[in-house]
């Protein structure tokens, strides 16, 4: 796959490492140009955001985006936390739910009597022994124990460093129970076919631009969608032998915008 072999008609673009930093401080910082280059896409081109972030809501991620300056649309904003619901309700699972505070009120209508799964996100500080052994005897005590996970990432990039993601947590529980894994969000490739059938374009009319290598550039590469790798937010330069190889390696998202709007109409 090569990054020239066919003008881009849309855009999926990760959130945070690409448009601003986390700083646990702060709402964050916006990474330089990505204001501007959101700007052009919306003018020029064709764009949905796709992230596995599962410590907010949607309606509150719009909302800190649009503080740190960002001019978008909400529904433009595609997260794991819906899918995992559909998933859920459409399979009669009673999750036990080990996710952040910050979207609990998300899953307040499922049905979590008597547990049969554990539905599993970013619960940050809210990852202890207890909650991981409580989550531990649900899967345990179950002839099929599932988990189905908000994202399968290794880890995130904050100011102050990086931290673990849901990833390990729910790798850890699979190992301990023999346990199946459902993953809603990036890398799986229906997550990304959701954002682009709502732009009304294909997978080879489209780019993904991300910070992980795995799980967007990778992912996305697996969808027949062109990958694009920013050295910004969780980017580091070992990946350059990585075996995951991006069809474009750019600075940051105003770059990438830079040299793909020019292919837009090519």
């Amino acid at each position: 796959m090569n990054i020239s072999n066919k003008p881009v008609k849309g855009f999926l673009l990760d959130i945070t490492g690409v448009l601003y930093n986390s700083d646990p401080n702060t709402i964050g910082r916006v990474i330089q140009g990505s204001v501007e280059a959101v700007n052009r896409l919306y003018a020029e081109s064709s764009v949905r955001f796709v992230t596995n972030e599962s410590t907010r809501s949607r309606k509150h991620l719009f909302e800190k985006l649009t503080k740190l300056g960002f001019t978008l649309k909400e529904e433009h904003i595609f997260m794991p936390v819906p899918e995992a619901k559909r998933y859920i309700k459409d399979h009669n699972l009673r999750p036990h739910i080990l996710v952040h505070k910050g979207v609990m009120e998300e899953f307040g209508d499922l049905n979590t009597n008597h547990p049969n799964c554990v539905l599993l996100g970013d619960a940050e500080g809210g990852f202890t022994y207890e909650t991981m052994n409580a989550a531990f005897r649900v899967l345990h005590d179950t002839d099929d124990p599932l988990i189905v996970t908000l994202g399968c990432g290794k880890f995130y990039q904050r100011m102050d460093g990086p931290c673990m993601d849901v990833g390990g947590f729910t790798r850890a529980l699979q190992y301990a129970c023999d346990a199946r894994v459902i993953t809603v969000g990036k890398p799986e490739q229906q997550f990304f076919k959701t954002a682009i059938d709502d732009m009304g374009l294909t997978t080879d009319e489209v780019v993904m631009i991300g910070d992980d290598i795995v799980s967007d550039v990778g992912g996305a590469q697996k969808a027949g969608i062109r990958g694009v790798q920013v050295r910004t937010g969780k980017w580091r330069q070992s990946w350059i032998n990585h075996s995951i190889k991006p069809d474009l390696l750019v600075d940051d998202l105003r770059s990438a915008v830079d040299i793909l709007l020019k292919k837009k109409t090519n």
